[in-house]
């Protein structure tokens, strides 16, 4: 008999969650959307997060409100390298931390959203009996997802088919969680107030493009290279370049003399950058398209190739073979994004359907059918639903 099944039946509720993961904005604001859901519906609630050091959620996750702590993890280099060998050591440094810090907070179960603080985190938190929750967001998942799962109480995913990956039993289809301001924002209601504080124009046609929160550098060449044709145009441009390529992109367009495009390094209020958008070009993480399916905004997917096992394509074909978004392959975007935008954004009527297909595939409240399972766990296995 496992430590889960001996331990559960017996442990003293606290009311503590932990929750672990992060690295890029796909894994951060989906871990602080659950968080805000479970505080919802525990009041009083004290709730954990633990991230890796100088990654995206040392700074978002305090921002929120919450409490975070760091490890010193950190990823694989996907080819063969010395510098992996330090990769080791943080990560058998990391093991040690993660268990002193689910030790030492004693939670009532641990929430896993991807990301390197994730699986040692999930690892110690089942090694001492405690409950653990995986949020899957990919089509495709992971190696450590898959190691992760069979210690798992739940396993939480947004795609159907995720079966053949994990345990039946243990999978429930949630969706991804996304932001509760842009589950609930009423987009054309925000439109007029986008517009004015991103100081773009009402009368012309809005193109989005998110080159990522740290910078998705095709999307970034792409756009500097087709500055001048995007200002022959006649459209006008919101471009978050990520904070790796702002000053290449403050650069080029002062060189360009483009005067339609808005930079942004990050886009904080993305509720008013999904309202003011015609169309959206960007990369294919799981949580882009779920916050795209709320949006209900027709969109060019990018995905990236720097990432495990090609999954963004995956996601990406999942949205095209409904005829719900358009795929350009990452190798042939730099010439032909802006290009296609173009043509695309004068086509109204195939903007139209897609935008209406991609608004079928979303899932009600995402985040919390996740703190609904959270409370399941803690409440103990007689509410479980697996």
């Amino acid at each position: 008999m496992s430590l889960l099944k001996m331990k559960n039946p017996s442990r003293n509720i606290r009311n503590r969650i932990m929750i672990s993961g992060g690295g890029t904005g796909g894994h951060v604001f989906p871990a602080i959307a659950i968080a805000d859901a479970v505080k919802e519906r525990i009041p009083g609630v004290d709730i954990l997060f633990v991230g890796a050091k100088d990654r995206l959620e040392m700074e978002k996750v305090p921002a929120a409100g919450y409490r975070i702590e760091g490890l010193p993890v950190a990823g694989f280099r996907r080819k063969l390298s010395l510098g992996n060998l330090s990769v080791i050591f943080k990560l058998l440094r990391s093991l040690r931390i993660a268990r002193e810090i689910v030790k030492n907070f004693d939670p009532d179960v641990v929430v896993g959203v991807g990301g390197y603080a994730s699986g040692p985190v999930l690892r110690s938190a089942a090694a001492l009996g405690i409950p653990t929750i995986i949020q899957e967001q990919n089509s495709f998942a992971g190696m450590t997802n898959k190691l992760l799962a069979r210690k798992a109480d739940r396993i939480c995913v947004a795609f159907d088919g995720m079966d053949k990956y994990f345990p039946r039993e243990k999978i429930i289809v949630t969706g991804n969680p996304v932001r509760k301001e842009i589950m609930r924002a009423g987009f054309k209601e925000l439109r007029h107030e986008g517009y004015k504080f991103f100081g773009l124009d009402e009368t012309l046609k809005t193109l989005l493009v998110l080159g990522g929160s740290l910078g998705a550098r095709t999307i970034n060449i792409g756009m500097i290279k087709n500055l001048d044709l995007i200002d022959r145009s006649g459209i006008q441009v919101l471009w978050q370049c990520g904070k790796y390529y702002h000053e290449s992109a403050v650069n080029a367009i002062k060189k360009s003399g483009a005067c339609r495009v808005v930079l942004q390094d990050f886009i904080a209020r993305m509720d008013l950058a999904y309202a003011v958008a015609d169309l959206i070009i960007s990369r294919a993480g799981a949580i882009t398209i779920s916050e795209l399916g709320y949006a209900g905004k027709p969109a060019i997917l990018i995905p990236s190739p720097n990432v495990a096992e090609d999954h963004q394509t995956k996601n990406a074909m999942a949205l095209v073979s409904k005829s719900a978004a358009v795929r350009i392959p990452d190798n042939e975007a730099v010439e032909k994004m802006i290009p296609v935008a173009l043509e695309l954004v004068k086509d109204e009527e195939r903007m139209r359907k897609i935008a209406e297909n991609i608004s079928k595939l979303k899932m009600e409240d995402p985040a919390g059918r996740i703190a609904e399972e959270v409370i399941r766990l803690i409440k103990g296995p007689e509410t479980s639903s697996g």
